[in-house]
């Protein structure tokens, strides 16, 4: 059997390619789960692999599979890939790559004329990101079970579309029934999203796990006023109160270091006009641990400097936590099948937790599963100014093939 190698020009230039799609100015992408752009990327993945003679099916929450058929079709699948969605100014590397990696896996294969036992299919997973539609990873929750799909098809963007309106819109609002799907495995590649591998001089990243992640959508309700006639004791700015809790938000992230993580990344001002003291306040809270203590004593101290900022500022509010994701440890086989794969082709490698979310975290709940990560530029991601070397690419790519070939030849 000729041993097969990815084609790194034909990686790079389909990388190119998809980047054009939703382009920015500073050189990322913006095509967020359901739009036209969205819909324009999944129209090129699948024209690229029809073109590699995979048979293509979409299921009802819009989860894209392109399958290369084995000699026993009876045998459940290596599942490999990632997703085309991106933040409103995110980068062309993340997600995209796991997905023309995998795409660029069956290509070298068909070059090089290999039949492996079991299928291989390249998946594009639907709303990874959660940007657009929360909860993040939606697609590969659904498949797993762990989101109900009436749940994720009724999920609405801030302008009351549901995803359903969206994938309709598309046209990729599926038929095939949604999970119920065995999977022999799971591999993804991924850029980092983080510093730890450039600044360690690692090509290849063996992702071992990710860490926990909670969501919370916070209100906080005191009183519109006029700017001017209204005097500061007298006052009851939801603005105000939300500033300072966003302090104790960061404060608890510090807290919990090294490995603690806050983020507040969306935040909404009511009415917004210059000269009225902000009535009400909505904004987000992204925390994240890779130890499940931690995070519960996180969640507990957000709970509580919630209820004392309420007290202080004399302001009502809620706080919900509409998400959690459990840190996830990856299947040691699949672990070492990473490893060795890097070992193979002498690239230099480091054990890694995953400090981001990815469609793997439910994929292990299902199948083995594990991930690699390249590094990317500074460490910077879900920004247009994302970038990732040619070289690395390749390399996350050739030790994708490495293991999707051997758990593709596996017949037990």
């Amino acid at each position: 059997m000729k041993k097969p190698s990815v084609n790194g020009e034909r990686l790079i230039e389909s990388l190119e390619t998809m980047a054009r799609i939703g382009a920015t100015e500073k050189g990322g992408v913006c095509r967020l789960a359901g739009t036209t752009e969205d819909g324009d990327a999944r129209n090129l993945f699948v024209d690229w692999a029809k073109k590699a003679n995979c048979d293509v099916a979409v299921d009802q929450v819009g989860n894209l599979f392109c399958q290369r058929r084995g000699r026993h079709p009876e045998l459940s699948p290596v599942i490999l890939g990632s997703h085309l969605d991106s933040q409103p100014t995110g980068g062309k590397y993340d997600g995209a790559f796991g997905v023309l990696a995998a795409l660029e896996v069956i290509r070298a294969l068909n070059d090089s004329n290999i039949e492996t036992d079991r299928p291989i299919e390249a998946v594009s997973w639907t709303n990874e990101e959660g940007s657009r539609f929360p909860p993040a990873m939606m697609g590969s929750a659904v498949f797993t079970g762990a989101l109900k799909l009436s749940d994720a098809l009724s999920a609405k963007d801030l302008d009351g579309c549901t995803l359903q309106q969206s994938l309709d819109q598309i046209g990729y609002a599926g038929s095939m029934p949604c999970g119920n799907k065995p999977a022999h495995a799971y591999f993804e590649a991924h850029i980092e999203q983080g510093p730890i591998l450039e600044a360690e001089s690692k090509i290849i990243g063996v992702v071992e796990g990710i860490q926990g992640i909670r969501w919370f959508d916070c209100t906080l309700v005191g009183e519109e006023a006029h700017a001017g006639p209204t005097p500061m004791p007298a006052r009851r700015d939801a603005l105000s109160g939300a500033a300072h809790l966003v302090q104790q938000i960061e404060a608890i992230a510090n807290d919990h270091e090294p490995n603690g993580r806050t983020t507040v990344g969306q935040f909404q001002v009511f009415p917004n006009s210059r000269n009225v003291i902000p009535g009400r306040v909505c904004f987000t809270v992204d925390m994240r641990h890779p130890d499940p203590n931690s995070l519960v004593s996180m969640k507990d101290s957000l709970q509580a400097q919630f209820k004392l900022t309420c007290e202080k500022t004399k302001l009502e509010g809620k706080l919900e936590e509409i998400w959690y994701s459990p840190p996830t440890h990856f299947e040691q086989t699949c672990i070492e099948d990473v490893e060795h794969a890097a070992l193979l082709h002498q690239y230099s490698n480091m054990r890694i937790i995953s400090g981001a979310g990815h469609d793997a975290k439910y994929m292990a709940e299902v199948c083995p599963t594990a991930m690699i990560f390249i590094p990317c530029k500074d460490g910077l991601s879900h920004n247009e100014l994302e970038d990732a070397a040619d070289d690395h690419l390749i390399a996350g790519a050739q030790v994708l093939l490495e293991v999707a070939l051997t758990k593709a030849m596996e017949t037990e």
